[in-house]
């Protein structure tokens, strides 16, 4: 789908550089290719509750793939991608209370919500039908398109901002602000935060190694499984993982059977999950954190007979996902990255589909970006 925008003053149609105020410039995909090349456009002033964010880096999202690709069936093109968003606030509005100039601060997968539904007024904006994403939405509020990340500059509401500890390194901590919460999010509120519980991770890739180290950071024990037998020695020594479970291997599971309190399951490609229920004890608990395109196949006796739950999680909240960065940097959680140029990110989405990367690819837009690009 093209772009058309009709400017809400005289019913014009503008193109995007000429939206907003503010010249601003990044990345984008302009059809299903996905190719992505320099897009000049525009953000909005900086409102009264609105900070302005130098963008410093960016992560890559499997989401911005499947985006720019139109996989989803609901890209507006031009798009520009970006929702693991970590920059310096260049200015604040004047009703800004909790953010002032300098401070290192991240945007994630959320710009705005409807605020009054009982999912916004429960801190939960995530759940909200009205959310306005950080691309690829069309903002209420004057018709525009929200523009992601891979660009130099973001204007956001304060309330949609969080702020990065000190202690985290800001290209390690950017991933954090969707893969980082996403996992961070369910653990919590499925009880899968204890220490001594046992957790079990399916899937090593960009969500999964960060769900072990959060495990880790609780305190309990975690055991991967996964289809690659290659990845177990990266699972334990690197990671920290207690065990390492080859999917296909069926000695290793039977062995595992009703040994894990919970289960959090990553992985997009489509899988069977009936075998990993069974390695949950009695009212042990399996979420979903990726997204396989074909429907699941669930016997309902896996989850009748042992009284166990099957549930989903989409990333989280602004208060969960300070709360979550604000434990990450207590406890030294980081994503496992590799920095890349801005002329490099074509490369990285090649890459990305291979699954080619240990573990996200974090563009250094403040070093990289140009505004010829």
């Amino acid at each position: 789908m093209a772009l058309e925008v009709t400017a809400p003053t005289n019913g014009k149609k503008v193109v995007p550089e000429e939206e907003h105020p503010r010249k601003a410039f990044g990345l984008a995909a302009h059809d299903s290719s996905g190719l992505l090349s320099h897009f000049p456009f525009s953000r909005r002033n900086n409102g009264d509750t609105d900070v302005t964010i130098r963008i410093l880096y960016c992560g890559i999202c499997h989401s911005d793939l499947h985006s720019i690709r139109n996989e989803w069936k609901n890209t507006i093109y031009p798009i520009v991608p970006g929702h693991e968003i970590v920059g310096e606030i260049t200015e604040v509005g004047s009703n800004v209370k909790n953010f002032k100039l300098g401070d290192k601060v991240g945007a994630g997968c959320l710009v705005e919500s409807c605020r009054s539904c009982p999912s916004c007024t429960t801190g939960f904006e995530n759940y909200c039908s009205g959310m306005i994403l950080t691309y690829n939405s069309v903002h209420p509020k004057d018709g525009t398109m929200t523009y992601g990340g891979y660009s130099d500059m973001i204007v956001v509401d304060q309330d949609f901002v969080v702020h990065i500890p000190e202690s985290l390194p800001l290209d390690k901590a950017a991933p954090l602000l969707c893969a980082g919460i996403t996992v961070y999010a369910p653990m919590k509120y499925h009880g899968l935060n204890a220490p001594g519980k046992h957790l079990g991770v399916v899937g090593l890739g960009g969500l999964g190694h960060v769900a072990v180290k959060f495990g880790k950071a609780f305190g309990m024990k975690v055991t991967v499984i996964s289809s690659s037998p290659s990845k177990e020695k990266e699972a334990i020594e690197r990671l920290g993982a207690d065990v390492f479970l080859v999917s296909s291997n069926a000695e290793q599971m039977k062995v595992a059977m009703s040994s894990m309190d919970g289960i959090i399951d990553t992985v997009s490609a489509t899988h069977s999950i009936q075998p990993l229920l069974a390695l949950l004890k009695p009212h042990g608990k399996m979420i979903l954190v990726g997204a396989p395109e074909k429907p699941l196949e669930v016997h309902s006796f896996a989850l009748i007979s042992g009284g166990k739950t099957l549930a989903g999680s989409p990333i989280g909240g602004i208060k969960d996902t300070q709360e979550m960065i604000n434990f990450a940097g207590k406890h030294n959680v980081t994503a496992d990255i590799e920095l890349i140029s801005a002329d490099y990110v074509n490369k990285a989405m090649e890459r990305l589909v291979k699954a080619d990367v240990k573990y996200r690819f974090v563009i250094d837009v403040a070093k990289t970006f140009k505004s010829n690009v």
